[in-house]
This record gives structure tokens, C-alpha cells and sequence, in this order.
């Protein structure tokens, strides 16, 4: 900004903090002589050549500032009031108190802090339970977890889904013999135990029959429908430590089959 000594003439720059130091009231560093800088205080100098800068209106009226960034709170005013008795009350009374956004006070913020805390709890729990969903198999086959959750079903009347873990079906007896009834027909016996410590589906049982020199002759692949004819059975699976007994009938291969394995898949 430029500004010109009345005396001579002189024009000097300066800025913001040079005018507020005295309220605008300047010494001229050519004549020594103290003027007001804002009588002709300009942002930009007119063209070459000029003698005199312009003279601001000494009637202007102030401008009006619109846009607050901050307007800091105001404490109520204590107004005494005199009833017909005589006795004293006082009212709190006055401008009401404004502050931005970042300068509210710490209760309305921990008001609105209160429903982001239960947003994000509540969506926590959900991907907790959506990745307990995935790992199921893995919370049920583990100790640990394994029981507990089975508790907690117990508890509320539920089931936990079925594990496969065909690695943990003992084969306790097999037997093979013609079938009674049907010609042409052998009818094949299991005695199935579950040694893991929670209920699994009844398994895919794979027959493999073979001749003397272990050649294979017929492999079959049974699932559980085809030897169940009890679908709840099925539903329910095997529980721990249970014990059953799988019944198969099945072609007879002939004289070439001598050998017959089992396999739990």
C-alpha cells in the first residue's frame, strides 16, 4: 500500500502493521512532518506522471464486515429484579453465547463423539462375526473353542453345522456276505465310530474291491442318501464318541473280487 506526505509530497510504502501502530498516524522520513496516512492511503499507485494522490472522502461511511470466522462466547449477564415485595431476583439474561465449529465446548463434541463409538462397535461386531462364519470349520474341529461353542448352542437351542473330518471315523468291524434276498447281490456291513469331539456328516464312502493280485477290480463311491433312508439321520450327523453300523448292498463283481477297502471321505 501507498500513502503521500501533505507537506512534500513524498510517497512512501507500507504496510498493515506499519498503520496500526498509532491508528494510522505516520512521520514522514523527508520532512519530519506527522500526517494521516489514510486520508490518501491507495493499493495502487495511477500512472506517471502524478503530483498528488487522491484524498478519500472525510464523510465515508464505514464498511460493513459480514463474514466472522470466529465470534467467542459471551458470559450471561446478571440482571437484578425487584418484586412488589421488595425481594431481590436475579435473571440471567444477555446475548446468547456462539462459537464455531472448532471452538464448541467439550460436552456437545463428546455428544456427537457418542454415536460414532456405537457405529463402529456395532460394525466391528458384524466383521467379527462374518470372519467367525468363514473360520467355522476351524472353531469347531479346535479344542478349545470346539466345546465352548457347542455350550453355547446348547444353551440356546441350536446346532452347530456339521464338520467333515473322515480322518477321525474309526472302522471298527467289517463284514461281506451274499445278500439274503436279492440274487446276483452282497450286502456290506461297517461298524463306524466318531472320535472327534463334535458331530460330523455321515461320510462319502468310497468301496474298492479287488482280485488276488491286487489288481482293482470295481471302485464305487456311496453317499450318505444312498445308504440312509432316513433324512433327519442324515441332518443330524454323526455325535461324538457315537457308534452305527452302515449297510451296503451292493452287484456282486464275481469270483475275481477276493479283497474289499474301505475308505472315508
Amino acid at each position: 500500500m501507498y500513502t503521500q506526505c501533505p507537506a512534500c509530497l513524498t510517497v512512501f510504502s507500507l504496510d498493515v502493521g506499519t498503520l496500526t501502530l498509532a491508528g494510522g498516524q505516520v512521520s514522514c522520513g523527508h520532512c519530519g512532518d506527522t500526517f494521516d496516512a489514510l486520508a490518501n492511503l491507495t493499493d495502487q499507485l495511477p500512472p506517471e506522471p502524478f503530483r498528488e494522490l487522491p484524498l478519500h472522502p472525510s464523510l465515508m461511511r464505514p464498511p460493513l464486515l459480514e463474514l466472522a470466522v470466529y465470534r467467542p462466547p459471551v458470559e450471561p449477564i446478571a440482571v437484578v429484579v425487584a418484586d412488589a415485595a421488595g425481594n431481590a431476583t436475579a435473571n440471567a439474561s444477555g446475548p446468547q453465547a456462539f462459537a464455531p465449529r472448532f471452538a464448541r465446548n467439550r460436552r456437545e463434541s463428546t455428544e456427537r463423539f457418542w454415536p460414532w463409538v456405537f457405529a463402529c462397535t456395532f460394525l466391528t461386531l458384524l466383521l467379527g462375526s462374518q470372519l467367525a462364519w468363514a473360520k467355522r470349520d476351524f472353531l469347531i474341529r479346535d479344542p478349545q473353542s470346539g466345546p465352548m461353542l457347542q455350550q453355547i448352542c446348547n444353551t440356546l437351542h441350536c446346532q452347530l453345522p456339521l464338520v467333515a473330518a473322515p480322518g477321525q471315523l474309526r472302522l471298527l468291524a467289517s463284514n461281506v456276505q451274499t445278500h439274503p434276498s436279492v440274487p446276483g447281490a452282497l450286502v456290506i456291513s461297517l461298524g463306524v465310530r466318531n472320535d472327534a469331539p463334535f458331530s460330523q456328516p455321515y461320510p462319502v464312502v468310497a468301496l474298492t474291491l479287488s482280485d488276488a493280485q491286487g489288481k482293482r477290480v470295481a471302485m464305487r463311491r456311496l453317499q450318505p442318501a444312498e445308504y440312509l433312508d432316513d433324512p433327519q439321520a442324515v441332518q443330524r450327523g454323526l455325535a461324538p464318541g457315537s457308534r452305527t453300523a452302515l449297510l451296503f448292498e451292493v452287484e456282486d463283481p464275481g469270483t475275481r473280487a477276493v479283497a474289499f477297502a474301505f475308505d472315508f471321505e
